[in-house]
This record gives C-alpha cells, structure tokens and sequence, in this order.
C-alpha cells in the first residue's frame, strides 16, 4: 500500500466555504458516490492515507487518527484519499460524522493532489466530543478525472496538544459522468511471448456465439499455415464471458511473428521455438538487482534508464540504515545496521518475512536443479549482476544479498531477545511517489521482533548454508550459527506475533499462526545438519498435509519445507517422502481438474471464486507445484499444466495484458513503483523486463481500481495503472515465484528435443530390479551415451545389462559406446539391493541433456 499527502500551500483562488454554505449555484448532481470506503465498515481504512504526524486505525465502525500537536497550520496534519474525481461546473456534496477527543477546528479540502495544488472548495467545522453530521455543497472549477489527481482531505493540524479525531459516514456526491468501468479487452488471448514446439498450444477466445467457430493460424507473411474449429466452454465464471477454446497444438514448425485469427479478430503475434521463454529466466531473476538496497545500481548491468545511486546509506537526504534504531513506543535500547537486502515491493520497506520466501525461492530454483534439472543454465556468469565470474552461480550470489540482511535483523547477543528477528524496517511514515531511494528522505525504523521472521530467518539460512558449504564455507558456517540460534530462539518465545495494527509507513505482514514456519524452518535445519528430525515429524503438518489447492505464500510456509523434504536426501522413512510427494501430485491433480473448467485456466482456486491481492504470484507459485508434480513423476499433463499457468501470466487471461513487463505486444508498464514511474514523472523509467504485476485482485483496495473497476469479475479486476497498488504493484516473492517457473519451463522447453525416458521397475524380497528405456528425440544421432539418474533411497546397485554400470552415493551412471540413430532407442536394466520402499528416480539425464517423458 502506498500513502500520497500533500500538505503543501494552496493557491490564492482557495475557495472558503463555512458550514453549510453552499458556493455558486449549480447544476442538480447525480447520485454518483466519489468516495471508496466512506463507512468504513470493512475494518479496514484503505483507500485512505494517513500523513506525517498522524496514525490512523479502524475501531467501532469509525476511522480514528492520532494526531501530534505542536503544529501552526491545518494542513500540516493531514488524513485523506486520492484519485477523487471532480467535474468542472458540476455540483457535488459532501457528508460526513466527525468527533474529537478534545474540541478542536478541523477543515475538509477538496482540490488537486499534485502541484500547483489548486484546491476546490474548503470547509471549516468545529468538532466537539460529541458526533456530529456536516454537510456542505459546492460547485468544481476543476476538471480531474477518476483515478487522476483529485483529492479529498481531512486538515487536522493547527493545534498545540496531541488529540484523536473520528470520521465515518463520509460521502462525496455529484457529477454526471458515470464510473469509467472496465476498458475492453480484444476477445483472442494468447500467450503473447511463444510456444514450445511438442507441446500444447492453446488460447481463449471472447465471443457471445454458441457454437463453434472457424479460427485460422497465419505465420509473419499473412499465410495461413493452420485452422480448425473453435470448442465452446460457456460462460466463465472467472472472467464473466462466454469463450471458447482454440488449439492448435499439432502445428509445430517453429517461427516468428504468428498470430489466430476468427472473422476479423487477430490475436497479438507470437513465436513457435524452444527458445521463446529462455529470455525471461534471466530477466525475472535481474528483478532482485533492480531491487537491492544499499548499493549503486550499474549502468552497466541494468542500461542508463535503470541506473540509480544506493539508497538508505546514509548520504542526504537519506538517513540511512547502518544505525536503524526500534520503532520509538519499543524503546529496545539499541540500533542495528541492516543495510543491505531487497526493497521489497514498490516502497521502501525490507520485510523478513517477505524475504525469507523469496530468499528461498531463489536457492531452490538452484537446488532444484542441482538435484532434478540442469544447474549449468543458472551457473556463474549467467546473471548481469557485479558478483559475476567469481566461481560462484549467479543465483546464489543474488539470494545471498538477501540473506546477509536477514543475520543483520537478529537481536544482538547480551539482549532480552537475543536471537529473534526484527519483523521489518521501514520509513517512519509512507514515502510518496515517486521518490527514487536514494532521494527518501524518511526515518527509518524497527519493528518489534516476531516468531515468524524468526524462522524465516532460520529456515532461509539453513538452506543457504547447504548450498553455500562448497563456495564459502565460513559463510556457510555464519548461516547455520544464526539459523540455530534463530530456531533456538524462536522455540523459547513461540507466540510474539507481528502486530497487525503495525502499519503506518510499511506494510503489516501480520500472521496469528506460525505452525507452518516451526515446521518449514525445522526441514530446512534437518536437511542441512541431520539433526532436528524429532521436530519435523512431530509436526502436524508433517508428510504433506499443508499441501493444498490453497498453495503456499509468506503466511503459509509449510510446503517449502514440504518441497525441501520432497527433492533433497534426507534419512526420513522413504514411506514418508512418498507421502509428500504424492501430497503435491494429489495437489496438482486438483489443479488441472479446475483449470479444465476453465476459460482462462490458471492455477488457481479460492472457495468463493474471488481474486485475491497478488493473485499473479499464487498462479507461479501453483505453477511450481504442478512443475514439481512433472519431475516426480513424469506425467506430461503436469508438465502441460506448469506451461498452461505461464501461458495465463503472459497473456491468455481476460485482460489481454502480459503482466510481465517488457514481454508481449501489451505488457504492464506502470506498475507500483516509487523509481519506475514514468506515468507519473516522464524523466523516470516504466517497469524493467522481468517485472510479475501483482494482477487480478476482487478487494479492489485502492482507490484507482475502486473506482475503475466496481463489478469487475475476478479475472479481469486489473488495472495497469502506477497508483494501482492493490492490483499493479511488485513484491519479491511474487516475482521469485515467476523465475523459479521461468527458469524450470525454460529447462523443459528444451529438455523436449533431447530423449525421452520410459521407467520400469519391481521390488520382491530379493531387492528391485529396473528397466530403463531410452529414445533418442535429439536433433543428431548419438555416437554413444551416458545415462545418468539417483536412486532415492538406500538402493546399491548390484549388476546392470546392456551398459556399464557404476554407482557413486545415490548418483548411478550407465555409459555405451553404442550408437543410437534419431529416433531409436535402447532398453538397459539393472538389479540393485534396497532397504525400504523403492521410489522410482525423478530425473534421468543422456549425454548431459534432461530427458522428458
């Protein structure tokens, strides 16, 4: 969320109006609300902002605001809410109860929320300790549209003694234009960036007709190269249309430029090759560089229009982060230096708990492929960041900054709460837009510690001390230290949760149940040291059970640890590893039953059909469930299914927008940003390639979207617009969402060319005994082959036929010097000895290339 108030001078031509007083006479308004959430009986304020010396909160159905005295001017204590839309010559009236703990004056302004400023009417009132209803009407000179820069404003400055001041009820009636609604969306929606040859190829079409269509593919000369026949699904309920479907999945030939047509609608262009996702692996990972704080951001990495000094290191105006002390009623008695980390979003905020899930994400993405994928597409030098060539992969490299930040929120030793994590730190109050991070001339501020950020910061670091362990082990050393120490901690203060009235200049992050981060940060210590097993199987979310349709985020943990437990050897009964993984198949099954309904499948379910803020990140996230559902198993519809939810974020959804920015014909561009706001300020950029917009959001809690879309159906509750926040912004862990998707679809895009695998295997009481089938899908014939797999348990290997075998740990290697012509294959087998249950392998490589299935 993003607070805008502008305290600044008024113009001349102010229009003063008493109580009561009407202005010039007017033409009757319509009965057109204005204002968004004037009753407040949501319990929450949104839209409305809170200004310097002023905290606001909901309590009793009224929005009450703490006021500081010792201020001169009204205007200097400011409550209020923006994109408030006035039409010149029309007549509007105001409502609204207010009270005062204390007798006061206080003034409501109508007027612009941008220089000049130019204001529209004022209205001075006298409260009492007592409710009382004010109305006034008056006629606009100002002409601001809805979602522009008009404003409404609560003056509660001017007073000497701190007071508490009480609205509710307030209403802004008048004007003759209607809410703007929903801007249309072309009816053909397809993925706008490419499809990989071999597998599905599908888009939506918007259309009122019943029965099906003829649809036509063209390549980049207008040449028809395709057609077929729409499949009508009906109405959908995600995007309140009637759609059908087009496939076109048999054509494959690859190429530029294509595009589908029906009657004389035509889609936005796209590509056919193995290569059209490669781009946006890389692009979605340079989003955390963009984000860091504490450093200059190069030119050379990132182009002059993303180029900007380090913010928050303490050179004017900035106040800096090396000597942060708590927030002032926590009076902890000591400063941190937390320099360093991730902006977390669009402001200027770094959240623990944010940056524990995205940290993770990032370091599984690798360990994933370390394990089940190919490691050396995210190795050193794939990233334009400064750590580059250093003999360490890039990815770990960009996650590490996040995790120094993370030690640096510890509790010092010697102190009450020693080993807890600070929840967060961010200015004082909300910065406005734009304001570049270097220019943020805040305070900065601790929170209270929490038990959640506590086992973030456990589990993040445990996992980063594995990995870590052969690049730097002194790091990896520290990590594990902190991560103990944390989980210690953690244990001994199980119930300080993070205060959900916390939220004057950064976001809450509240959560009132940490079972699901005691279970996550207890797998990630397990996985790393072997100890800790006692606490992750006494968990009640052990062996998969928060693995669900519902997916997972910063507030729900559980299934990373789930996943961890899932991928990594570990010595948990193979029983129980099982469990887990048949927990996210299970999940995934669900997944594709409800994008099978769909017109505009996503994976992506809530009870009540709603979208909800940062629906974008939940899609990648189940995106990685149905992925990981594919490695295990090898099921092509998984795979089919991690492609499908890729296919939604870059376009084929209702809205037609590819909510990454810089992919597709029309990508996002003026996401929630205080640096990339060029709609805003044209000298500053628009959203770097690579950035997920948060997406379709019911709650509309903002005042942009509350205007623009009142009605909207689920899927199409977007807006691409910068003060958009509850639909458009970024996050961290939303975007560590799109590059582990972006990254395992680009393995597998082209993983498909390579080999398929065909597994076989029975166990008796003798051991297990394996087949393993191998055809040659390449582009060349092979001249002779290395197979290579891991048992996943205690198997070793005894004999093997047709290869020469060898086994090192769990990896086992099969090498002929047979070859194998295009699309021939050859059957191996083995025998091996096993203790326990024989779970098939999950990943089966030919000559270094991933095979599919």
């Amino acid at each position: 969320m993003v607070v805008r108030n502008w305290w600044r001078a008024l113009t001349a031509a102010a229009v003063l109006v008493a109580l009561g007083g009407p202005l010039a006479a007017a033409a009757e308004p319509a009965d057109y609300e204005r204002v968004v959430n004037g009753n407040f009986d949501s319990g929450a304020a949104d839209p409305w902002w809170t200004g310097a010396g002023t905290a606001g909160h909901v309590a009793g159905g009224e929005f009450c605001v703490d006021v500081t005295g010792g201020t001169t001017n009204g205007w200097e204590a400011l409550v209020g809410q923006n994109g408030v839309p006035y039409e010149a010559g029309q007549s509007y009236t105001l409502r609204f109860d207010a009270r005062a703990t204390t007798p006061q004056p206080i003034a409501a302004v109508a007027g612009e929320a941008v220089e000049p400023f130019r204001q529209v009417a004022k209205l001075d009132a006298n409260l009492t300790t007592e409710r009382q209803t004010f109305t006034f009407t008056f006629t606009s000179s100002l002409d601001f549209p809805a979602a522009g820069n008009g404003q409404l404003t609560f003056w509660l400055g001017g007073q000497s003694f701190d007071n508490t001041v009480c609205v509710d009820n307030v209403s802004l009636v008048g004007g003759v234009l209607p809410p703007p609604g929903l801007e249309p969306a072309p009816p053909i929606r397809v993925n706008q960036v490419g499809y990989v040859p071999g597998l599905p190829k599908q888009a939506s079409l918007a259309t009122d007709s019943t029965t099906p269509l003829p649809w036509t593919l063209r390549n980049a000369s207008g040449v028809a190269v395709a057609s077929g026949r729409t499949v009508p699904k009906g109405l959908d309920a995600g995007s309140g249309e009637n759609v059908h479907l087009i496939d076109f999945s048999r054509y494959d030939t690859p190429g530029t430029g294509y595009t589908l047509s029906v009657g004389a609608d035509t889609s936005f262009p796209f590509d056919i090759s193995t290569t059209a996702l490669t781009g946006l692996r890389y692009d979605s990972l340079a989003f955390f560089y963009h984000q860091r704080s504490g450093t200059p951001i190069e030119e050379r990495y990132v182009g002059a229009a993303y180029a900007r000094p380090a913010g928050h290191v303490n050179v004017a105006p900035n106040q800096g982060d090396d000597n942060v002390p708590c927030r002032a009623d926590l009076a902890c008695g000591y400063t941190l230096d937390v320099r360093g980390g991730w902006y977390d979003a669009g402001d200027h905020g770094k959240y623990v708990v944010n940056g524990g899930i995205a940290a993770w994400q990032l370091q599984n993405s690798y360990e994933r492929t370390a394990i089940l994928g190919d490691a050396r597409e995210l190795g050193d030098g794939t990233l334009a960041i400064p750590e580059q060539h250093n003999g360490v992969p890039d990815v770990l490299d960009e996650a590490r900054w996040e995790v120094e930040f993370l030690l640096r929120m510890q509790v010092p030793d010697g102190q009450p709460l020693a080993g807890m994590a600070h929840h967060k730190i961010h200015d004082q109050q909300w910065t406005g837009l734009p304001t570049r991070p270097d220019q943020d001339p805040q305070p900065r501020r601790l929170s209270a510690p929490s038990t959640a950020a506590t086992l973030n910061l456990a589990a993040a670091a445990a996992q980063a001390s594995r990995l870590w362990k052969k690049y730097d082990p002194a790091f990896a050393s520290r990590a594990l230290a902190a991560a103990e120490k944390a989980y210690a901690a953690a244990k001994a203060h199980p119930d300080m949760l993070a205060d959900p009235n916390d939220g004057q200049g950064g976001g809450t992050y509240s959560d009132d149940n940490v079972t699901d981060e005691f279970y996550w940060a207890a797998a990630e210590l397990f996985a790393t040291t072997g100890r800790y097993r006692a606490d992750v199987m006494a968990s009640p979310l052990y062996a998969g059970r928060s693995i669900t349709v519902g997916g997972f985020d910063w507030a729900a943990t559980g299934p990373l640890g789930d996943v961890t437990l899932a991928i990594v050897p570990t010595s948990l009964p193979a029983r129980d590893v099982s469990a887990i993984r048949a927990a996210l198949v299970a999940t995934a099954d669900q997944h594709l039953t409800n994008m099978a309904a769909a017109g505009h499948p996503a994976p992506y379910s809530n009870a009540d059909g709603r979208y909800e803020w940062g629906s974008n990140g939940q899609v990648a996230n189940n995106g990685m469930v149905l992925a990981l559902a594919y490695d295990l198993t090898h099921r092509p519809k998984y795979r089919d299914g991690a492609f499908t939810a890729l296919n939604y974020l870059l376009g084929r959804n209702p809205t037609n927008y590819s909510y990454v920015a810089g992919y597709g014909d029309q990508p996002v561009r003026n996401v929630h940003h205080r640096f990339w706001a060029n709609q805003l300020d044209p000298s500053l950029p628009t959203a770097p390639p690579g950035a997920l917009s948060g997406g379709p959001n019911s709650g509309l809690q903002d005042p942009v979207a509350a205007r623009l879309l009142t009605g909207c159906a689920p899927q199409r509750c977007f807006v691409d617009h910068v003060e958009a926040y509850s639909v458009n912004e970024v996050a961290i862990n939303w975007n560590s969402a799109l590059a582990w998707l972006a990254n395992w679809t680009a393995e597998q895009s082209t993983a498909q060319g390579a080999c398929r695998v065909t597994y076989q295997a029975h166990t008796s009481d003798r051991g297990v005994t394996g087949q393993v089938t191998l055809r040659n899908t390449s582009t060349t014939t092979w001249p002779g082959w290395t197979l290579r797999f891991a048992f996943t348990g205690n198997e070793k290997l005894r004999n093997g036929r047709s290869a020469t075998w060898t086994q090192h740990g769990r990896d086992v290697t099969a090498t002929s010097h047979r070859q194998i012509p295009l699309g021939g294959t050859v059957t191996v087998g083995f025998t091996a000895s096993e203790r326990g249950e024989h779970t098939a392998p999950v990943r089966f490589a030919v000559n270094g290339d991933i095979c599919g299935a």
